[in-house]
C-alpha cells in the first residue's frame, strides 16, 4: 500500500507527512524534523492517517496481515504438538513393548470374503520362496494390541478403488511368534462388518501411506502387510463419523477405546487421515 505523501498526526510529534516507506521502516517529515518509525508498528501504538479512507484501507490490510500471522502461527504450533504427539507415541510404545505398526491388513479373495465375517479369522497365507516355501506366512508382530483389517478390490478394478471391508482385534490370548497355522482369529467381542455402502466410502489409500513414496498406491504380492496404529485408529474415527445407528456407533465407539487402550493411544490427540490419496 502507497503511503508515500499521506498526512499523518503523531502522538507526540504532531502533524507530519510520510515521505518514504521502504518495508518495515517509514520516514516522517515534521516540518522538517524527519523521523523514522518501525512499519506497521508505529501505527498500531502512536500515529494515525488524517484521511480515513486510507486509516480503513490500512486497518483491513493490518487485519488481513494478523489474521495470515495467526493461521501460520497455529499451522506451526500444531506441527510442534503433532511432533510432540509422535514423540511421546513411540516413547510410549517403547517402554509398553509395542511395535507403532502392530497392525495387519489382509487382501481377501472371494472366496475369504463370503466366510471371513461368519468364520471372523482370516488367513496370512504361505511363503513363497526359501527354505520355508509352502509353510504358512507367520506374523510375528501380532499380539492381543493388534487389530485385522480386512479389504479388497475386483480384479478389474486399480488398486486405489482398494475397500476397507470391516475390522477385528486379535483374539486376547494370540501370538503371531506362536501361531503355526497362519490363521489370524477374532476377538470374542470387537468387530465390525461394514455395509457395501459403508464400504464404498472407506477407501484403504485415505489412510496407507509409503513414506518413502507417499503418492504411490501399489500392493504388488503377499495377502497381507502389517499397518501403522494410528492409521487403525483414524478408520475407527471415521467410521463413527459414517454410521448413523446409535447402536452401532456405540458399537465402534467401544471397539476404539478398547484399541486405543491397548494400543497407549489418546482417543482424542488422533490426527487426521494423511494416506496417499490425501497427498
Amino acid at each position: 500500500m502507497n503511503l508515500i505523501n499521506e498526512a499523518i498526526t503523531h502522538k507526540v510529534f504532531g502533524e507530519g507527512n510520510i515521505v518514504n516507506h521502504e518495508e518495515s521502516i517509514i520516514t516522517i517529515d515534521f516540518n522538517d524534523d524527519i523521523k523514522k518509525f518501525v512499519y506497521p508498528d508505529a501505527f498500531e501504538k502512536f500515529i494515525t492517517l488524517n484521511d480515513q479512507s486510507t486509516a480503513k484501507s490500512l486497518e483491513k490490510l493490518f487485519l488481513k496481515r494478523e489474521m495470515e500471522e495467526e493461521a501460520l502461527e497455529k499451522k506451526r504450533e500444531e506441527e510442534k504438538e503433532r511432533q510432540a504427539f509422535e514423540q511421546q507415541r513411540k516413547e510410549k510404545l517403547k517402554n509398553h513393548k509395542i511395535h507403532e505398526s502392530s497392525q495387519i491388513v489382509f487382501w481377501l479373495d472371494e472366496e475369504e470374503q463370503q466366510n471371513v465375517f461368519t468364520d471372523w479369522q482370516a488367513s496370512t497365507g504361505k511363503v513363497q520362496s526359501g527354505e520355508n516355501k509352502g509353510r504358512p506366512n507367520r506374523a510375528a508382530r501380532l499380539s492381543p494390541n493388534s487389530a485385522g483389517l480386512l479389504t479388497s478390490r475386483k480384479s478389474d478394478q486399480p488398486e486405489i478403488d482398494r475397500l476397507i471391508l470391516g475390522l477385528y482385534m486379535v483374539n486376547d490370548t494370540f501370538s503371531g511368534e506362536l501361531n503355526e497355522d497362519g490363521m489370524v482369529p477374532s476377538h470374542a467381542e470387537f468387530r465390525i462388518e461394514l455395509t457395501d455402502q459403508e464400504a464404498e466410502k472407506m477407501l484403504f489409500w485415505n489412510y496407507y501411506i509409503n513414506k518413502n513414496h507417499p503418492h504411490r498406491t501399489a500392493w504388488n504380492t503377499g495377502k497381507y502387510r502389517y499397518f501403522d496404529n494410528i492409521w487403525t485408529a483414524q478408520i475407527l474415527k471415521d467410521i463413527i463419523a459414517l454410521r448413523t445407528d446409535e447402536e452401532q456407533i456405540k458399537e465402534a465407539e467401544n471397539f476404539l477405546e478398547y484399541f486405543c487402550k491397548m494400543n497407549v493411544i489418546d482417543m482424542d490427540g488422533i490426527p487426521e487421515a494423511n494416506g496417499a490419496l490425501k497427498q
